[in-house]
């Protein structure tokens, strides 16, 4: 076939955009169906084995929920926060935000190897976090919603990217927006988001400043939380981040806020008595247990969605914390 040199540029238009439109399309998950024929059982393997865990240990919830943000804050949700460190690159697990600090490694662990016993090489372990993220979340009386299936694993791992990346405990308000609109995230969905500590701990060290030295702080709250954190030693002694109902997912977060029960720096940045651009944010959630569980829903779908590797890019991992 001859093409006039209009028709050849419009045929070459359509073939770029072609071509862009399926590098796009090739980036995005599948559906929660992804492993219906490949592995069957995937999923309630996942589901059991993260149902034994929180059983076990309440707060493994919050430790694998948390596990999957710091893995999609670093380039995506590729599971790059598994990796033990190699010859060629440090990993994610010794950066300051993780160190000492991020859990629920040998329950992902654990799952990886039941389901290569049930189907070897078929499902990620970057969708395995997302999953156990969602089962957690919905253990401890939270919200569900549909993960995207379809991630594969990264072949590498970045100390600096995540040190960089993951919001510190001590930022004020304008920070974490910049943190997470780094991400795409609206200044919404970054408080939505941050109610996922309505469930966990915090070590003494990370909000020692907060106790000891910061004035927006209920007295009585701030007197028994000090209790368990001397002004010097006692690092690892932990508090929940919700005194209110620590184990439940719920909107006690929002409303410890409002009373000025923030147990980080960062949490109490979000309602600041005299009025701040997130303040409306934080009331309604508090006023309203289905506002906070729809939206925060939606941001962890949002979340799961980072940048995964799909198709036939890279991996999938064989063992969680090397690349095969």
């Amino acid at each position: 076939m001859v093409f006039h040199s209009s028709n050849t540029n419009y045929f070459l238009l359509f073939l770029f955009i072609s071509t862009l439109l399926f590098g796009i399309s090739s980036s995005q998950l599948s559906s929660s169906t992804f492993y219906d024929s490949s592995c069957p059982k995937a999923l309630s393997i996942i589901k059991s084995a993260v149902a034994s865990a929180v059983a076990k240990e309440h707060r493994m919830g919050a430790s694998l929920l948390r596990l999957h943000f710091h893995d999609c804050f670093v380039n995506g949700c590729d599971a790059s926060v598994l990796l033990d460190d190699t010859p060629t690159f440090t990993g994610e697990k010794t950066a300051a935000p993780n160190l000492n600090s991020l859990r629920g490694f040998d329950v992902i662990d654990n799952i990886k190897s039941q389901l290569e016993s049930a189907c070897p090489g078929i499902v990620s372990c970057a969708d395995i976090l997302a999953v156990a993220a969602r089962d957690s979340v919905v253990l401890l009386g939270g919200p569900s919603w549909s993960v995207g299936l379809g991630r594969r694993d990264s072949t590498s791992a970045s100390k600096d990217a995540a040190t960089k990346d993951i919001p510190s405990p001590l930022l004020d308000l304008s920070g974490l927006i910049t943190a997470f609109s780094n991400k795409g995230f609206t200044t919404q969905e970054m408080v939505v988001l941050s109610g996922a500590h309505t469930t966990g701990q915090a070590r003494c060290q990370i909000f020692r400043g907060r106790i000891y030295n910061e004035t927006n702080i209920d007295t009585n709250f701030a007197t028994s939380v000090k209790s368990n954190c001397p002004s010097s030693g006692g690092d690892s002694n932990l508090t929940a981040l919700d005194v209110t109902t620590n184990v439940l997912f719920d909107n006690a977060y929002f409303k410890n806020l409002v009373n000025n029960k923030g147990l980080l720096h960062s949490d109490q940045q979000l309602f600041i008595s005299g009025g701040s651009t997130t303040n409306s944010f934080v009331t309604n959630y508090s006023n309203s247990y289905s506002a906070f569980f729809a939206d925060f829903a939606s941001a962890m779908v949002k979340m799961g969605n980072l940048s995964p590797l799909t198709g036939t890019s890279t991996q999938i991992r064989a063992n969680c914390t090397k690349v095969n």
